[in-house]
């Protein structure tokens, strides 16, 4: 770690971030979660990322970088190998006559600064970055992964035909998949067999993207490597099969869930990357405005009730939870949860894995999870009515249970409950919050470029009220987008961001789901209160020139410009 605890106590101390008690509150968190001080400060929400590396960088009396916000220059990167910069945690990120500027997320190693002065033969200006920082920056080191897929191949077997193809290097094969999969943030892998090759695709920030081609005659083997890794049967290619394999990585340990399923060509594979380091689990870094931070610290400050995450498959929902929990998460709470899978271990947290071979349902793993004296519970998914009332009434009896719903908005979720033959007055006493959400791609950093678009052209989509709101009244508005560079797949978007409708039951809307009104009625009273739709914490996000309109309008299933 490059600071001490002492240290970064001082520098929170002094700029009146955190007092003395509140330190030693965040040291236990940080123990209990098995997370560095650091990573702690930036999932309590306690200061964000770039402004705790500008008060390292002035403590440590260097100048501070912010790497996502540069066009760093191939000649600048390529003078340190992607694996040295990757192992020591640095990156050239400029070049000139007067030397070399180097980011650094451990200034005190003075053997790399030693190292880059000798082999440049310039001198070395050190400037200060965070971890995560230089993590997220290292994917522009990306190279073509067809061209070395070819090039192992090459070295390892010789001359591509079918006899080497029996020799291939499987397990670099795969580890060499996996590895690029992982430096790419891609959430998943698709190994499908063609009629004359083996097409592999990267699921990156939501979107599929091809990748590489492979010969046929690696299929097998890379699938068979697979189940080896999984504990799967290697001799059974008609049915289907689930497993998880674990991998070690440089950066972490991996886990992968797997799925194989026969199709008319082979057996494909889809591989789940569990990927936990750098994990943006704050509320902030999800995108959720200080506004709704505000309810949802309301919400989850009280030891009962619920709170109901809603929106379709891959929306977030989960990591939204799993926010939360890490903040509650402390040595005084027993916090139980029941996921069908449990995709991300939690330190400190009892997590209980869904299985009907065995008849331990959602219904039937809460009611045990209520004998075993829970604080806050997690209910992986609201699915019926006997996991609803069950819920309901925890949250009725002194437990603060969080969940998820499968809506489309935050206001449908009210009568979602009581279609579910749960009372209105059960559902107005118990429901804390309702967040609904999306998530919609971030334009590229790396090539952002600022556009012109005539206002009345974006009337056809958005209401002029809305468009004055965000974008003031002119008749020609600026936004931004992505060009399109190596880094970003030539897609113009890299990671992604949440828009959020956070739905606090008030005393009003208490009396609306009471009277049992619909969901329009509740969704106008919350927009009275304040409440702001999805859509339009989308067009704030493309006014700061986050995301595009045509993200927003994609996401919130308005039609496209």
């Amino acid at each position: 770690m490059l600071l001490t605890n002492d240290e970064l106590k001082t520098i929170l101390t002094q700029n009146k971030i955190l007092d003395e008690k509140k330190f030693e509150d965040l040291i236990r968190f940080s123990r209990n979660t098995n997370a560095t001080l650091v990573d702690a400060l930036v999932e309590k929400e306690i200061i964000t990322d770039d402004a705790l590396g500008q008060l390292i960088a002035s403590f440590l009396r260097l100048p501070f970088i912010n790497l996502s916000k540069l066009s760093i220059p191939e000649d600048a990167l390529t003078i340190i190998p992607e694996n040295v910069a990757r192992k020591q945690k640095v990156i050239i990120f400029a070049k000139d006559d007067n030397g070399i500027k180097l980011a650094m997320a451990d200034p005190r190693n003075t053997e790399i600064q030693q190292m880059i002065a000798k082999k440049t033969e310039q001198n070395v200006f050190v400037y200060y970055s965070t971890e995560r920082d230089i993590y997220n920056t290292l994917r522009i080191y990306r190279r073509d992964f067809q061209k070395t897929f070819d090039r192992l191949l090459k070295e390892e077997s010789g001359i591509l035909d079918a006899q080497t193809l029996e020799h291939a290097p499987v397990a670099k094969i795969v580890d060499l998949i996996i590895d690029y999969a992982y430096q790419d943030k891609s959430s998943d892998i698709h190994i499908e067999p063609q009629e004359k090759n083996s097409l592999i695709r990267f699921r990156i920030d939501g979107i599929l993207h091809d990748i590489a081609y492979v010969p046929k005659a690696l299929h097998d083997q890379i699938i068979t490597r697979i189940k080896v890794l999984s504990r799967l049967r290697t001799d059974e290619h008609l049915a289907p099969q689930d497993g998880k394999m674990h991998m070690q990585l440089e950066e972490e340990d991996l886990d992968i869930r797997v799925s194989i399923i026969p199709v008319v060509e082979g057996e494909k594979t889809v591989l789940r990357l569990l990927a936990s380091r750098f994990r943006q689990f704050s509320l902030l870094n999800l995108g959720m405005t200080e506004m709704d931070l505000h309810k949802m610290v309301r919400a989850y400050s009280k030891s009962y009730g619920m709170i109901l995450s809603t929106g379709p498959t891959g929306s977030g929902k989960t990591t939204s939870i799993y926010a939360i929990l890490k903040i509650l998460n402390s040595r005084e709470k027993n916090i139980t949860t029941i996921e069908d899978p449990v995709e991300y271990r939690i330190k400190g947290v009892n997590q209980i894995h869904v299985n009907t071979k065995t008849d331990l349902t959602f219904a039937s793993g809460l009611r045990s999870i209520l004998r075993q004296d829970p604080n806050i519970v997690f209910v992986g998914e609201i699915r019926d009515s006997e996991t609803a009332g069950i819920a309901v009434n925890a949250a009725l009896t002194g437990h603060l249970v969080l969940s998820t719903l499968h809506t489309n908005d935050a206001a449908t979720a009210l009568p979602r409950l009581t279609d579910m033959k749960v009372e209105p007055f059960l559902v107005a006493s118990t429901v804390n919050v309702i967040v609904a959400q999306r998530l919609i791609r971030k334009i590229c950093d790396f090539c952002k470029t600022q556009y012109t678009i005539a206002t009345v052209e974006l009337e056809k989509n958005i209401p002029k009220e809305m468009l004055v709101k965000h974008f003031g009244n002119q008749e020609v508005t600026s936004v931004y987008k992505g060009a399109g560079c190596k880094s970003c797949h030539f897609t113009g978007y890299a990671q992604r961001i949440g828009i959020f409708e956070v739905l606090e039951v008030t005393k009003d809307i208490r009396k609306l789901i009471v009277a049992k009104n619909d969901s329009d009625v509740i969704a106008k009273a919350a927009a009275l209160e304040g409440m702001t739709t999805m859509f339009d914490d989308g067009l704030q996000k493309v006014a700061r020139g986050i995301t595009t309109l045509e993200e927003v309008l994609r996401v919130t299933k308005v039609e496209s410009l």
